[in-house]
């Protein structure tokens, strides 16, 4: 990193290393530091691992859908929802999450510079321990094919945040066993994929290095990488006082539920409405929609899925803009694309034509709930 680059922006970034925590902690810890903000604050880069294992579920996800809750209780598992989009994950103290939260204008504008920044660090490290991690857009970790972490960001206060993890190592298993899936046999299947498509650096080198010596190199990696010194400081009260309130509200049940009110599959709303439910895979990730259809027209609809968007304001508008559409692809259309006008929205792999066509799957006789 040359002296110049020192130079064009000094403020140094400040490291929170948090070490082990519980499970709620280690969520609402980063959302803290964000909605504590002010603009004294520094750009701050949180790492930290649960004590204990729990599942994540992404900001846009029906915990019901997505998850066996049934199954985690009886696992003991916690499920707590982050403000941040992706897909739900299975976390322990195998994962060290890396965290940034700074102010809004440091990072780069859109989501896809913005990953590769986030993501230079933790390639790098892992290089550094010989393993062969790249970037496979738009925000994942490979490993010859390998998935090894993937990340995600949020506008969450006044802070913009993006976070992924360094893998230590990774229980397939359980992740097999708490996503919520139509049958074992589909259950077996993930478990199959996960072993063939995941990889850990337990994995690539047989055991997983030193953690006090991974995380040497991934600061001196996002030194490099944001070209300014990172340097260790405390939490403030102020942040610690802002987590211990996000912790009653992230263990809430209210909180757990909070996305959408179409959360069951085949339910008659009246006599001349019907249910119905479409899953379509954009590049960016899986978009699923509930809707309420009177005859050929959208009543009333619920969009979750594993994709990033932002600001998180966007959803519940486009839901807005789609109610009482018709079956009409142009119709449908030109209502998204008169939305991403107006709030220009950043949905990275995800497009107004993607939207569309999973609204459109709803009128498909596939689409259909029973």
């Amino acid at each position: 990193m040359s002296s110049k680059s020192r130079q064009t922006n000094p403020e140094p970034i400040r490291l929170v290393d948090c070490g082990s925590v519980p499970a709620l902690r280690s969520q609402t810890v980063f959302h803290a530091v964000a909605y504590a903000q002010t603009p004294e604050t520094p750009d701050t880069i949180l790492l930290v691992a649960p004590s204990e294992p729990y599942v994540s579920i992404g900001f846009h996800q029906d915990a019901e859908r997505e998850v066996d809750l049934e199954r985690c209780r009886e696992l003991g598992l916690p499920v707590l929802r982050r403000e941040v989009g992706g897909g739900a994950v299975y976390l322990d103290g195998d994962q060290l999450f890396c965290q940034w939260i700074f102010q809004q204008g440091r990072l780069p504008a859109t989501l896809e510079n913005r990953f590769a920044l986030y993501v230079k660090p933790l390639v790098d490290t892992y290089r550094a321990f010989g393993i062969e991690a790249e970037l496979r857009p738009i925000n994942d970790v490979h490993v010859r094919g390998r998935k090894i972490g993937g990340t995600g960001a949020a506008l969450i206060g006044e802070a913009d945040v993006v976070v992924g993890s360094l893998m230590f190592d990774f229980d397939m298993e359980t992740m097999a066993r708490v996503l919520r899936v139509p049958s074992e046999k589909f259950r077996d299947k993930v478990y199959q994929s996960l072993q063939e498509y995941m990889t850990t650096m337990r994995r690539e080198l047989g055991e997983a290095p030193p953690r006090d010596q991974v995380v040497a190199t991934y600061v001196e990696a996002c030194s490099d990488a944001l070209a300014r010194p990172v340097e260790p400081g405390p939490l403030t009260p102020e942040e610690e006082a802002m987590a211990r309130e996000l912790d009653a509200r992230f263990s809430s049940d209210e909180w757990l539920h909070a996305v959408g009110g179409l959360r069951r599959r085949g339910v008659k709303i009246h006599e001349d409405v019907t249910v119905m439910e479409s899953v379509y895979k954009a590049p960016g990730g899986i978009i699923r929609v509930v809707a309420q259809l009177l005859d050929d027209q959208i009543r009333d609809v619920a969009m979750t899925g594993d994709f990033n968007l932002q600001p998180s304001s966007v959803l519940p508008a486009l839901e807005d803009a789609l109610r009482g559409a018709p079956a009409d692809r142009d119709v449908v259309q030109q209502r998204v694309q008169v939305l991403y006008e107006q709030l220009r929205p950043q949905s990275p792999g995800v497009t107004p034509e993607d939207w569309t066509e999973a609204v459109m799957n709803l009128f498909q006789p596939s689409g259909k709930a029973g």
